[in-house]
């Protein structure tokens, strides 16, 4: 049975929450995705100029993922993004942050589900022969994961701590052989020399790395949905950046660096490449089934967001209340329902293209759309005067990753964002329409 009724900002629904390690788990697990595993062939050509990248963006996240953690203490009653932006603009402002990260994150959940299957395809190749068979699979995992979150947070909670312990498998794994590598002399890193280094090519290996870091505010996002939110909310963000940041600082670095040039720019599967020479042939196919478990898990998390979203601004009324339905286990039905709805529809209308031409399609555009949330936030906390000195350095973060997403890319999230009003009217409407006396 669904509640019609909207859900109150404080209650979150009824039913079971996540823990910490949970909730880490949502943060990690969201950020290791499918990114990491074709991250190092993009990085090798930038050099040393890839290492610096990462540092950068991983203190860049870090701060961001500050702010919100010092946001969520300083203001437990807003307890989210939406409602930071709330206390600090307005209910416009928002509404129109997070409606343009919801769909930031419905488009990162079909280049997600569009890469699981391009892994897929390794194993069962007649997927990629096949005209529009790549939409349908990907169609048929994104329900997948759907059904699971209809299950209940705790079920998708349970389900994200098996797959990141499964995840971060690999990424360990590379570590402990280039460790091994490094120490017998069989292998070397390419030489550092300072006149390698540049503003250009840091930009661009520093623009690459962010998509791999998106999803530390996952914890912050889902805030209704935790235990204890004022001390795990900012626990989770916090550990679960640092944990994902030096894991990809290690392992993207080792790679680029390890594997001359020209094998690792040119490989389809660089981590497959670097285990079978340092370590075993034959291993492609079973870094191919760890990145399809990546993909899955990150699918899983994402999933669960989409459908807390919508949820959390129809508590607000700045959505119809028809967004705020949940079930008897506070799951909220109809708004999962909805943001599978609308990521099914967006492969149907790209069916006819490649798995790389859907994937490309989306991912520029998510990674723009949810950079206006990390500056909202930021934002929010200069004028709340909540850490103002790093809410100053996330500002000029986002804006500079943001301008470094390109005039076309930021500019379609801007008319995406402004498609958003009518729900928006619609759902002030009603709620003015409740509040008139009978």
């Amino acid at each position: 049975m669904i509640a019609s009724a909207p859900v109150t900002p404080d209650n979150g629904g009824a039913g079971r929450k996540l823990g910490l390690v949970a909730a880490t788990a949502l943060v990690m697990g969201n950020m290791i995705g499918s990114g990491v595993f074709l991250l190092p062939a993009s990085l090798a050509p930038f050099g040393w100029n890839a290492v610096l990248g990462w540092i950068v963006t991983i203190v860049g996240t870090l701060i961001l993922a500050w702010v919100l953690a010092a946001l969520t203490r300083a203001r437990p009653l807003a307890r989210d993004p939406a409602g930071f932006v709330t206390e600090a603009f307005g209910e416009l402002p928002a509404f129109l942050v997070y409606w343009i990260y919801w769909v930031s994150v419905w488009t990162a959940v079909v280049s997600i589900a569009v890469a699981a299957v391009s892994y897929l395809s390794s194993f069962f190749p007649a997927i990629g022969a096949t005209p529009f068979m790549p939409a349908l699979c990907s169609i048929a995992l994104v329900w997948a994961m759907t059904l699971l979150n209809l299950r209940g947070v705790r079920a998708a909670g349970d389900f994200q701590v098996v797959t990141v312990v499964l995840k971060i498998m690999p990424l360990i794994a590379v570590i402990i052989i280039a460790g091994v590598a490094l120490g017998d002399g069989s292998a070397n890193i390419r030489p550092f020399a300072i006149r390698e280094i540049n503003g250009v090519d840091l930009r661009g290996a520093a623009a690459l790395t962010l998509f791999a870091l998106l999803g530390f505010e996952c914890a912050s996002l889902a805030a209704a949905r935790v235990e204890n939110p004022q001390v795990n909310v900012p626990r989770a963000t916090m550990w679960g950046t640092a944990l994902t940041g030096l894991l990809y600082l290690l392992v993207c670095s080792a790679i680029a660096l390890m594997l001359p040039e020209a094998v690792a720019s040119s490989s389809s599967a660089p981590f497959a490449t670097f285990v079978e020479q340092y370590w075993s042939t034959g291993a492609a196919a079973l870094i191919a089934l760890f990145a399809i478990i990546s993909c899955v898990g990150a699918l899983n998390g994402w999933v669960l967001v989409q459908g807390e979203l919508p949820r959390n601004l129809a508590a607000r009324g700045l959505l119809p209340r028809w967004f705020g339905g949940t079930d008897l286990r506070g799951t909220p039905v109809r708004a999962l329902l909805a943001s599978s709805v609308i990521a099914t529809l967006c492969l149907l209308f790209n069916s006819s293209r490649s798995m790389q031409g859907i994937y490309e399609f989306v991912l520029l555009l998510s990674t723009s759309a949810a950079l206006w949330l990390y500056l909202a936030c930021a934002l929010a906390a200069w004028k709340m005067r909540v850490v103002r000195v790093f809410a100053l350095i996330g500002a000029v973060y986002a804006l500079w990753t943001l301008w470094g997403a390109g005039v076309e890319a930021s500019g379609w999230s801007l008319v995406l964002m402004l498609a958003g009003l009518p729900l928006y009217w619609w759902g002030k409407r009603e709620a003015a329409t409740s509040q008139e006396p009978a």
